[in-house]
């Protein structure tokens, strides 16, 4: 038998646990060994659930460990690892969630959080923009100038408070209960190596997902027709939080 056709059946074996033992794995008397293999299975299943328990903690401790588990469980028994760095696995787990029926939003918010924080610590260097540059962009080139963003940078829109419960557990506290608010945008950045949170004001949002699709500067800012909006405070907002990579100037016209 091909040896990539062993590693499927085995792994296959692995990820359902009333398949018995593959013919290729002999115990010590020659033959497949049930008891032996469901021990290797059950040690594989716990290892991938410990891996979305250390991705996900404030989820963990907002469900509960017995409902977590449960569901990390059946997240392990549907979804198996596409690559060997355990990093990477577990970065379905909140469309996962948000398949369940009756669990809150706000869980389901939080583990996205998670999942991006993840991501944002693991992305690529790239050197952070700075607002000397901002300023360096001259009056003709201010029209037509673009960002590009920190491989790090990361824009999420929650349906519930997720940002403010996901804080409230960082200083070792339980995580704050989910309250009747509005929703709550946010930017993960990492300057300097350190990931950060940071809950975005009214039309932030909307202004940086327009700058993260190619609009210009202006372009941004006049999609959003909004008289509150401040231009100038978004952006160097944006600038000094370290989700900007590098401003582009535009070519006078």
């Amino acid at each position: 038998m091909p040896f990539e056709t062993t590693i499927r059946a085995f792994a296959a074996a692995l990820a359902e646990p009333s398949a018995a033992p593959p013919a290729m794995t002999l115990g010590r008397m020659g033959a497949p060994d049930l008891r032996r293999f469901s021990v290797y299975r059950n040690n594989v299943a716990v290892g991938l659930i410990g891996a979305i328990e250390a991705r996900y903690p404030v989820s963990r401790r907002l469900a509960g460990d017995d409902l977590f588990r449960a569901m990390a469980r059946a997240f392990v028994q549907s979804h198996r690892p596409r690559s060997p760095v355990m990093i990477a696995y577990g970065e379905e787990f909140p469309e996962f969630l948000a398949g369940c029926d009756r669990l809150e939003a706000c869980l389901v918010d939080v583990a996205r959080l998670e999942n991006a924080w993840v991501e944002a610590y693991h992305a690529k260097d790239a050197s952070v923009a700075t607002v000397a540059e901002l300023a360096a962009l001259s009056p003709e080139n201010l029209p037509r100038a673009r960002i590009v963003f920190h491989p790090a940078a990361r824009l999420l829109r929650f349906v519930t408070p997720a940002a403010s419960v996901w804080a409230s557990a960082q200083n070792c506290e339980p995580p704050a209960a989910p309250i009747e608010t509005p929703g709550e945008d946010a930017l993960i950045t990492r300057p300097d190596c350190d990931v950060r949170v940071r809950v975005l004001p009214p039309l932030a949002y909307d202004f940086a997902l327009q700058l993260r699709q190619g609009a210009t500067l202006i372009e941004a800012a006049q999609a959003l027709d909004d008289p509150a909006f401040d231009f100038g405070t978004h952006l160097v907002g944006l600038v000094e939080s370290g989700a900007v990579a590098r401003v582009i100037p535009g070519q006078s016209s």
